[in-house]
């Protein structure tokens, strides 16, 4: 069925020129955005891969420690190695709550001043 309505207009999306994506990238705005997600994201890292290092590095070398029967048949390599998944699941989880409060919040801002929202 046709009408003689024209279909509803939709406003043209903004985008942004690279000169302006420089000049947000350049903002003190933005800066504090990646250093907020740095300092967070950098030492969290370092530290995973070394507790990751570890527990390769006593698997390979102290053979006789990470044999230890702590209860049952669990050793300390299996403890160890379970609590690689739960460091892993609980650091995924610590990095939502931390994106979510404090990143999402300045990356939305930009965004939407990008987008000419704001």
């Amino acid at each position: 069925m046709a009408t003689d309505a024209p279909p509803p207009s939709k406003a043209e999306p903004h985008f942004p020129t690279t000169e302006e994506f420089v000049e947000v990238q350049e903002s003190a705005e933005f800066g504090e955005l990646r250093r907020a997600h740095r300092s967070f994201a950098f030492p969290l890292t370092i530290g995973f891969i070394s507790w990751y290092l570890l527990y390769v590095l006593l698997s390979i070398y102290a053979d006789d420690f990470m044999g230890t029967k702590l209860f049952g048949n669990f050793n300390v390599a299996f403890v160890l190695g379970l609590a690689q998944f739960l460091t892993t699941f609980l650091i995924a989880w610590w990095y939502e709550r931390h994106s979510s409060s404090k990143l999402d919040p300045k990356a939305e801002a930009i965004k939407s001043r990008m987008e000419g929202g704001a």
